[in-house]
């Protein structure tokens, strides 16, 4: 009896948690996920109990008054539904090769009994928008990360464009999520307002009625003040970091590049202006990602071409490092090179500087 072959998934080196045979990934702190559906969740259920349902007959045209509740619930539901898109995709997971690259970059001297390899530098240069940019090698993915990839020590991956670490998604902000996250925040303010709006409203309505003063008002609905103060406190969360997410988009940063390059007076060679970061950001399309991680392990892996170049994906579908150039006995081996491919990023290995 054969075994069953194993998928991606199963054998991942991240420390990443998959659900439904490995259609979602989330970040290792998955249950943190809970406690902000229960954040969004509790106080939206108080809200269209001890609220919105006596607003119900409150405006009589056209039955408007229903109007209110039906919004809190179409609205909550967008609000969980962006949450859940933004933690259980993957954000843009960066390949592992399969090996370090100096295993590539070896010569079998025959005069002697131990191979010579050549060092790679840890750090490189590439040139983004005409501006040279330093690329890192990664210990653990051994791969060159491109510009603005980090590794993610929580869930152990490098994430193109990382921006940070959630931990009320439980998952890490990159590339392939960023777009959900910024309209998960911003949709969880304009929540907030309109919970606090109709929560105040309710109380303007009861002065008019029985309960002439402010006092009386708001001891006829304690959970109208309830939700008045858990949502001003809330404001000033969700809509702080959507206002300073709103000018990271607009200047075309990360969280991550933010904080670390305040103080480095380092230019920004990825702004290009204001409409153009937004369209970048905001409205263009997600590109797929780079993983299969319900395939097989052995579909993963692809035979090498024709032409000898020697190209072989690593079993959780990352590609490993390749030798471009021909090995010549005779050559000078300092100007053997090795050339590195990832994604959009073509990285010369030659005789560059090392930090």
């Amino acid at each position: 009896m054969t075994q069953p072959q194993q998928r991606v998934y199963q054998a991942w080196k991240g420390d990443n948690r998959f659900f439904f045979g490995g259609r979602l990934i989330f970040g290792p702190d998955v249950k943190s996920l809970g406690v902000s559906v229960i954040l969004i969740v509790v106080p939206v259920a108080f809200f269209c109990v001890f609220v919105a349902r006596h607003l119900r007959h409150r405006f009589r045209a056209y039955d408007a008054g229903y109007a209110i509740l039906v919004m809190a619930v179409v609205y909550t539901i967008y609000v969980l539904l962006l949450l859940f898109v933004t933690a259980g995709r993957d954000p843009g997971i960066v390949p592992r090769a399969s090996h370090p690259p100096e295993e590539d970059i070896h010569y079998d001297d025959l005069s002697h009994d131990t191979p010579i390899r050549l060092p790679f530098p840890r750090v490189k240069e590439v040139i983004v928008n005409g501006m040279p940019v330093k690329v890192k090698y990664c210990e653990t993915c051994m791969v060159y990360r491109p510009p603005r990839c980090s590794h993610c020590s929580i869930c152990n991956n490098c994430v193109e464009r990382f921006d940070h670490h959630c931990p009320w998604v439980g998952q890490c902000i990159g590339k392939r999520n960023y777009r959900y996250f910024f309209l998960f925040v911003s949709s969880s303010t304009v929540l907030c307002i309109y919970v606090f709006a109709i929560s105040a409203l309710y109380i303007k309505f009861l002065m008019d009625g029985d309960y002439p003063t402010v006092l009386k008002a708001l001891k006829h609905s304690p959970a109208s003040l309830a939700l008045m103060i858990y949502c001003f406190i809330c404001i000033w969360f969700v809509g702080g970091l959507t206002g300073f997410h709103t000018y990271l988009i607009s200047t075309n940063q990360t969280t991550y590049e933010n904080f670390r390059y305040r103080s480095d007076g380092r230019p920004n060679v990825y702004d290009q202006g204001c409409l153009s970061n937004f369209q970048e950001v905001v409205f263009a399309k997600i590109q797929p990602s780079k993983h299969k991680f319900r395939a097989h392990i052995q579909e993963e892996v692809q035979a090498p071409p024709a032409n000898g170049a020697g190209e072989v994906d690593d079993l959780v579908g990352g590609p490993r490092a390749k030798v471009g150039d021909d090995l010549d006995i005779d050559g000078d081996l300092l100007k053997i090179s090795q050339r590195h491919n990832h994604g959009d990023i073509d990285i010369e290995m030659g005789g560059g500087n090392t930090n």
